[in-house]
């Protein structure tokens, strides 16, 4: 096993997503990030019961939209406002700045909640692992 997903166990991620499902049932989610955190949450952990309407990531095109990737839809970063999710769950090692740039910048006004799909201590030590 690799200490990403030992890690991952460790924290209780499974039991923080289970907050996560309750705490957004009845709401849409795009997911931001499909680098290699979202890879192995995702091969590792059952995110159905989140609404997640599609993924997005900066290196998607407009030609891109609604290819399936990862066993969802994408959706250029561009468009996420016109299919108007409750939230983005932000799946990157680099969440603090890009929720700020979201909040501030792209999606000011447009009634997104931002959210880190993992939190900050899990993602301080994935960043010591590969760093």
């Amino acid at each position: 096993m690799d200490e990403q997903l030992e890690y991952l166990k460790s924290v209780k991620f499974e039991k923080n997503l289970n907050k996560l499902n309750r705490k957004l049932k009845n709401k849409t989610v795009v997911i931001y990030g499909t680098g290699i955190l979202f890879q192995k949450i995702l091969k590792n952990f059952d995110l159905s019961k989140l609404n997640i309407i599609g993924i997005s990531d900066r290196k998607y095109l407009d030609a891109d939209e609604g290819r399936e990737e990862l066993g969802y839809k994408i959706i250029p970063l561009e468009k996420i406002a016109d299919y108007k999710p409750d939230y983005i769950l932000v799946a990157t090692l680099k969440f603090l700045s890009i929720i700020d740039d979201f909040q501030n910048n792209l999606f000011k006004g447009k009634g997104i909640k931002i959210l880190p799909l993992v939190d900050k201590p899990f993602l301080t030590l994935l960043k010591e692992i590969f760093e």
